[in-house]
């Protein structure tokens, strides 16, 4: 549990308010001395004196609190696997990607924002769907996602340009009508990545940035660097600080924080980096949550790796430096470490009194979650299911010892972070 504490501005006009009240209250003081002065004490009007108990008025407390909750999980990777299912359970009429995930919309339901890394770019089948390596998935690809109750979405990823602007801006055309959803990473205009969007719940206003090391060679068009946010990486260098690309994108990060950081009570930055199928933070990721941290971030939600990386606290920054896949039709090794990803939560709450505004982060939840599918040879039936699920037991067998090792991922830098136990037969 980590507190970030923001001292209020004075305002000038209380400060006035206040000055005036003393002044009137020394007046008033130095005529009832006088008037005090003039008044006959006799005893004889001291006996018709009538003592009034005086009653004390309530100790009101200006503090305030409220909270909200967030839960997050990592890539919505959509192989052709995925959504030929999804075409199956739509019996051929467009794409129903529902019956994947019913056992995880009961669990995202029930919290006030919900986070996911839309991995592959939407731009639908005008723009002919397509898998691995060149990926564009069907617009219901986001439907499913928005029923279950995610409302907050990361674009910027390695794949955002593979079907050129077009993807981008067909993909921005369909994140624009969800008006109840913060997307972020991909824009379809200077105006729309410049403007500061600020959203607010139980009284809490946040926002979230988002970034990707790279488009995997693809170029941004010239003039049109708007269209997705870079932070470019070179992964074959392990010294972050020699990278002078990276360092002068750093200063772009810099600005964007500033501009947002002291408009919200909660600032997340989801980072989308790190070497793919890496269960540790690389350099890069290392030195980008400590550039964060310094610049106040609050949360830095990391996807990209596929695989799930530790937790921990940097400063007063939660740190998740890879999330894994939420769902994916990847290949199924012995540890499943493609297959298994995670599912995490936390409160924030927000205190604010006279002087200062307190923000808490706490009750912080680590659930591993499980995308089974049929066979290596048919990757059909795509089911998501989290290891406290009573069903684990019958879509992964050997789901407790599993479970132990990528408990121990997680806990590998801060052994303090809570993982959700398995569902216990």
């Amino acid at each position: 549990m980590k507190r970030r504490n923001r001292r209020k501005k004075p305002n000038k006009l209380i400060l006035v308010l206040l000055l005036l009240i003393i002044l009137l209250s020394v007046i008033l003081i130095v005529k009832k001395q006088n008037k005090e002065e003039t008044i006959d004490t006799s005893k004889d009007l001291q006996q018709n004196t009538v003592e009034v108990n005086k009653v004390d008025e309530p100790n009101v407390s200006q503090e305030k609190t409220t909270s909200m909750s967030l839960i997050m999980v990592g890539d919505n990777l959509i192989h052709e696997s995925v959504y030929l299912d999804a075409k199956r359970h739509a019996n051929g009429n467009s794409y129903d990607f529902r019956p994947m995930i019913t056992r995880i919309k009961e669990k995202v339901q029930n919290y006030d924002l919900a986070y996911y890394n839309q991995e592959t770019i939407l731009g639908g089948t005008e723009l002919n769907l397509s898998g691995y390596p060149t990926f564009n998935s069907p617009y219901e690809a986001g439907d499913y996602m928005i029923d279950a109750g995610f409302n907050l979405v990361s674009t910027a990823t390695n794949h955002a340009l593979d079907k050129g602007e077009r993807g981008i801006l067909n993909s921005r055309k369909y994140w624009d009508k969800q008006k109840d959803v913060l997307v972020v990473g991909t824009y379809s205009s200077k105006e729309q990545r410049d403007e500061i969007q600020i959203k607010e719940k139980n009284g809490i206003t946040y926002t979230m940035l988002n970034y990707t090391y790279g488009t995997n060679g693809s170029k941004v068009p010239t003039g049109k660097e708007y269209l997705i946010n870079v932070w470019p990486t070179d992964l074959s260098i392990n010294a972050p600080k020699k990278d002078t690309k990276y360092q002068a994108y750093k200063e772009k990060v810099k600005q964007d924080i500033a501009k947002v950081r002291d408009k919200v009570d909660v600032l997340i930055v989801a980072m989308h980096c790190g070497v793919e199928y890496k269960s540790t933070a690389s350099s890069y990721q290392k030195d980008e949550a400590e550039f964060l941290a310094s610049e106040g971030v609050d949360i830095v939600i990391g996807t990209h790796p596929h695989v799930i990386e530790p937790v921990e606290w940097v400063d007063n920054t939660l740190v998740f430096y890879s999330l894994g896949n939420f769902i994916s039709s990847q290949y199924r090794d012995s540890n499943y470490n493609k297959l298994v990803g995670l599912m995490s939560s936390l409160n924030i709450t927000k205190t604010t009194n006279e002087e200062e505004c307190t923000i808490k982060i706490d009750k912080i939840e680590n659930e591993l979650i499980y995308t089974s599918y049929k066979n290596e040879q048919d990757r059909s039936n795509i089911q998501v299911i989290p290891f406290s699920h009573p069903d684990i037991a019958k879509y992964l067998p050997k789901y407790e010892s599993i479970y132990e090792i990528y408990k121990n991922v997680v806990q590998s830098y801060d052994k303090s972070m809570y993982v959700v136990p398995v569902y216990e037969k």
